[in-house]
């Protein structure tokens, strides 16, 4: 029973299959084949984005590194909430490819930034003058490493302070289908008509092997970005098993569709939390189920041979009760679902 990641998980056998039927024959290599168009293609139809350029990577750090670094000079601040992926889990990928750029984290509930937390940290920046170095971009993740969602307001909120004060707003969708079919709207509503200016949308998570798409609504900002992603190793010469695994997910729905079983394994979790005398530490929106559950829950669970991660790595000695994150994933078979959600319940 492992609940540690939905990196833990498969790949979707459309993908498989996908992967496949992009091994016969010959094709140009370096992304000048017929499936990675058609991806393409169909991630700006998608996006509702005609005008989009998208472009393939194979992990969601290649993403968010290369797009800090496309859009961050290297004197510039990068504003992020202090949980995000960015700050914590990617080794400093983003300051080292945008050559020194600055991560300004900030607090928010929920692992959300508010409008008025943000605009207030870019009002300290700009007075910052020379020392302090020039205000970037900001980039927000949704789903949120919490679990919660941005709405398309809340979206536009962010962008706005943020292009007012001259920044692009980047959103790092490793969880982006979750995050959309869990505020009901579309990708659109979620991106650009929201005011984002690039989106890394992750496939890894959520059903491929390992595949990102990162795009860029304005082609403008993406001047350059094919020589900065072939620099940094993420021009594949067989690009079309990146882009057909792309394919398989966004062509006819299936991702949103894997995201919708994930996020209902994750409110049967939620629901047996609080059924077993736990605390949710966040509402439950995505795949993600952050809880303080009983140390005897806890002991039970992991008798069983239940796998997930405390929070935040820390030991759970001594503790009662235990905080836990609990991450659902497309694939999970209901009866683990079900057998977790009776332990957690008691």
């Amino acid at each position: 029973m492992n609940f540690a990641s939905d990196n833990s998980w498969g790949a979707h056998p459309a993908v498989l299959a996908a992967l496949a039927r992009a091994n016969e024959g010959a094709v140009m290599g370096y992304g000048g084949d017929p499936v990675t168009a058609r991806a393409e293609a169909v991630i700006r139809e998608a996006l509702e984005a005609p005008d989009a350029v998208v472009r393939f990577v194979a992990t969601g750090t290649a993403a968010n590194a290369l797009v800090c670094a496309q859009m961050a000079p290297s004197f510039g601040r990068i504003y992020c909430h202090e949980d995000a992926h960015i700050e914590t889990s990617e080794c400093g990928a983003p300051e080292f490819y945008a050559h020194g750029a600055k991560l300004v984290t900030l607090p928010g509930t929920e692992g959300k930034l508010s409008p008025e937390t943000l605009a207030d940290a870019l009002r300290a920046g700009a007075g910052a003058g020379l020392n302090g170095g020039l205000g970037a971009m900001v980039s927000i993740t949704n789903a949120t490493e919490w679990g919660t969602v941005y709405s398309p307001g809340e979206v536009a909120a962010l962008a706005g302070i943020a292009h007012e004060a001259g920044l692009p707003l980047h959103m790092d969708g490793a969880r982006f289908a979750n995050a959309v079919v869990s505020a009901g709207c579309s990708a659109a509503e979620m991106t650009w008509r929201a005011g984002a200016d690039a989106l890394c949308l992750g496939g890894t998570k959520n059903g491929a092997m390992a595949a990102e798409a990162v795009v860029f609504f304005d082609p403008a900002r993406a001047d350059g970005f094919d020589y900065r992603r072939k620099q940094a190793g993420h021009v594949f010469s067989k690009q079309r098993f990146l882009a057909a695994q792309m394919l398989a997910l966004i062509e006819r729905g299936l991702w949103l569709d894997l995201a919708t079983t994930a996020n209902a394994h994750a409110r049967a979790l939620a629901e047996a939390v609080t059924r077993g005398g736990g605390r949710l530490l966040a509402p439950v929106q995505s795949n993600a189920v952050f809880a303080e559950i009983p140390a005897e829950t806890h002991r039970r669970a992991r008798a069983a041979g239940a796998l997930y991660h405390l929070w935040t790595d820390a030991p759970a000695d001594g503790l009662d009760p235990v905080p836990v994150r609990l991450v659902a994933a497309w694939d999970m078979p209901e009866a683990m679902v079900a057998r977790m959600a009776g332990l957690l319940a008691g």
